[in-house]
């Protein structure tokens, strides 16, 4: 599974406890979601910016 995959994952388990009134779990799984969410972006930018340089020295 991708990272924004997991992220959705967690988040879907994160509103289902919620609605459930697991207040613990939603908040840990809205948690882990948000850290997959933004590691996954992170990953995404650096690699544009590698790609987009990589792609100067190239051509």
């Amino acid at each position: 599974m991708t990272m924004i995959k997991l992220a959705l994952v967690f988040l879907l388990i994160a509103a289902v406890a919620g609605l459930l009134g697991f207040s613990g779990l939603a908040g840990a799984a809205a948690n882990i979601a948000i850290f997959l969410f933004a590691v996954a972006l992170v990953i995404f930018v650096v690699l544009l910016i590698l790609g987009l340089t990589v792609y100067k020295k190239i051509t």
